[in-house]
């Protein structure tokens, strides 16, 4: 037994403390040693505040969500062995890919989403400005900026890696330095994961520090506002440390996410030899023995049309008894052991209660021992009389079926568990969809509806999605991770600016409406990607509209609505005459501000709020203005010629009265003149 999970803090491996065996979920033998030091856990924080967080937070949030991605390939390119330790965990290799490459892929996705949609700044430019005067000299706007303390993550057993993984990302990309506290159970993978995110180098210094403890000791005590906790397992033990003293004076945000009894309902509309049929029974049954059932968004309520519910349980059982229990490290098992004998005796405590209120009506006859177990599957007769069915969850291979009526007891029995991480519902009516999902609605964090169009794609009843919220109201906590770059801006603070445009332009970095600009000596589109600056504009020369414009353009682009080419229905109109077309508007203003000669700017990418303010007729003449609004610095990959940037422009076309008449914001690709550590080629 050579691995020993120690703690990582203040930048050191803390060696020396009392020793715990960990145990093999597998063979019941010790699997590496818990070193449980003497952790000064205020130092450690103020080691975070005052080390890790002023680091993160000099860089930009698209910097932070680099460190992100390359440390995610460093992970997968030591994937292998992870696999290896995960076997301990009792988790076969479809488990451990969930846990694995589910975290590395989720720290992917976050990490993707936050260079599409947040600010390439140290902050977050959220939304458009308000306007709060008559004469617009006096605006608001939202900014998102990082908080000046520490994510203290305290994660579950049952995902080691993706638990880790999925709540780190998001911190670090908002500029926050993390403290981690996995549950012993399973430590020693976490542990192997974090020891080659520190030998990595990618994170700076005092953003990752590790705890190996069974409990946190009195970290809780020296949180302040600036602070944040996040976390995941029991209901019970959630709601104990967000009642914590200090949370509660300091108004520490906890977001906790807890085991939910999850259900899955089979539509009134779905018979036996319908594809629906299959594909619900197969997705009950694989949430029941992936990860043994230790997961928190888990079919623990299985809930069927009464005249359904024995074709439900045979199909089942027909479907278990293929299930091959044993060794996770061998290629034919389907499950493995729970994560250790202590959550075997667990499980059966909390089946044995059930089982007051419930009838087995299947047991597979595997004899196992030690930390492994058998699918169950249990039937409650009267599930709206008894509330209890609804409160109880066995943390394991198991589900409760329930018979429902019609459609509205089937959400009644959805909604008793007073709030889940995730609901699902299998039906071929689209109708009943919408009423079932519109009653499930406000109790569910997330709600899956599957058929037989999007049940070949759909990632399934029990995944957490990175771009998607995970979370739940009531039993589930109350909380909200992932959802892409959501899951950033929750560790950020949110802060209303108000002030002079210019002045809140230079303090965002920013181009805020209606601020002074300043008229380029060059044409911006001859400028590199470095050169430009925030706030420099283009005023272009004017170009009259004609007639024939008009007329071209309609032949040209086959709109031959009526407002452009027929006068007596133009007349008729809400425009009284013949206008030009939108789209020969956005067509002209681009050859008033386009440059022709080759230069830095490499392709239009796009444009975004086209909005048509007030219509152009012939005669009328139109002028441009191009204002540098943003910038992101772009990964240049190996195929990429060259280094950019993608540069965004805020367009205002006015007419001969100066009234606004289009505005909209393009993006151009423009060149970089140096390569930065991020590129690849």
């Amino acid at each position: 037994m050579e691995m020993k999970v120690t703690s990582y803090i203040q930048g050191e491996w803390l060696t020396e403390g009392a020793e715990t065996n960990l145990i093999s979920a597998v063979t019941n033998e010790p699997v590496a040693q818990l070193v449980e030091a003497d952790i000064d856990y205020q130092s450690a924080l103020e080691y975070a505040r005052n080390v890790g967080g002023p680091t993160l937070r000099e860089m930009s949030i698209h910097e932070r969500a680099f460190k992100i991605k390359f440390l995610g390939q460093y992970l997968m390119e030591h994937k292998e062995k992870y696999y290896e330790i995960s076997t301990h965990t009792g988790a076969t290799r479809t488990d451990s890919w969930i846990d694995i490459e589910g975290g590395i892929i989720t720290a992917f996705g976050i990490s993707s989403k936050s260079r599409r949609h947040l600010s390439d700044l140290p902050w977050h430019v959220e939304g458009d400005v308000e306007r709060l005067s008559r004469k617009g000299s006096f605006m608001g706007q939202h900014i998102c900026v990082p908080r000046h303390g520490v994510a203290v993550h305290i994660n579950a057993f049952n995902f080691p890696v993706w638990g880790m993984l999925e709540k780190m990302a998001p911190a670090i990309i908002s500029g926050m330095p993390v403290i981690v506290k996995p549950s012993p159970i399973g430590s020693y993978l976490a542990w192997e994961v974090f020891k080659d995110i520190i030998e990595s180098g990618i994170l700076p210094e005092g953003s990752f520090q590790y705890i190996a403890a069974d409990k946190p000791g009195d970290l809780l005590d020296h949180l302040n506002s600036q602070d944040m906790v996040a976390f995941t397992g029991s209901a019970h033990t959630g709601k104990k440390l967000k009642s914590h003293p200090n949370i509660i004076a300091k108004n520490i945000p906890f977001n906790l996410e807890a085991d939910s009894l999850n259900c899955s309902i089979l539509g009134e509309d779905v018979t036996p030899d319908m594809e629906e049929f299959d594909l619900f029974v197969k997705e009950v049954a694989r949430e029941m023995t992936v990860k043994t059932g230790q997961k928190c968004t888990a079919i623990r309520r299985t809930i069927v049309p009464e005249k359904r519910v024995d074709e439900v349980i045979v199909a089942l059982k027909a479907r278990l008894e293929k299930t091959t229990i044993g060794d996770p490290a061998q290629k034919e098992t389907r499950m493995g052991p729970l994560a250790s004998s202590q959550q075997a005796e667990r499980f059966e405590e909390q089946l044995q209660q059930l089982s007051e209120i419930t009838d087995t009506v299947y047991a597979s006859t595997s004899n196992k021992n030690g930390a492994f177990t058998n699918p169950r599957v249990l039937v409650c007769h009267q599930p709206m009389q008894v509330d209890e069915v609804h409160r109880l969850e066995a943390f394991g291979p198991m589900t409760t079926v329930m018979p429902y009526k019609n459609p509205q007891e089937a959400i009644e029995l959805a909604n008793k568990a007073n709030g889940s991480l995730v609901g699902s519902l299998f039906t071929a009516d689209d109708e009943l969809a919408h009423t079932i999902t519109m009653g499930c609605a406000p109790y569910h964090g997330r709600f899956m509806v599957i058929n037989r169009h999007s049940a070949g794609e759909s990632t399934g009843h029990g995944s957490p999605i990175a771009s998607l919220v995970h979370g739940g109201p009531g039993h589930a906590g109350g909380g909200e991770e992932l959802g892409g770059a959501r899951s950033v801006l929750h560790h950020m603070q949110r802060i209303a600016l108000q002030g002079s445009p210019t002045t809140l332009r230079n303090i965002v970095k920013q181009h805020i409406k209606g601020a002074e600009t300043q008229e380029s000596e060059k044409h911006p589109f001859q400028k590199y990607f470095e050169e430009l600056e925030i706030g420099e504009a283009l005023t272009t020369e004017k170009r009259t509209v004609t007639e024939q414009d008009v007329e071209e353009f309609a032949e040209l682009s086959g709109d031959h609505f009526y407002a452009h080419t027929d006068p007596d229905a133009a007349a008729r109109s809400l425009f009284g005459k013949i206008v030009a077309h939108g789209y020969f508007v956005l067509s002209a203003t681009a050859g008033l501000f386009v440059h022709p000669d080759e230069g830095p700017v490499m392709l239009n990418y796009g444009l975004e709020n086209l909005r048509f303010v007030a219509p152009v007729a012939p005669g009328d003449t139109i002028q441009a203005k191009l204002i540098l609004k943003r910038k992101n610095v772009r990964q240049q990959k190996k195929d990429d010629p060259f280094p950019f940037g993608v540069v965004y422009w805020d367009v205002e076309v006015t007419n001969q009265e100066n009234v606004l008449v289009a505005e909209y914001t393009i993006l151009t690709l423009m060149k970089r003149k140096h390569k930065l550590d991020i590129d690849e080629g």
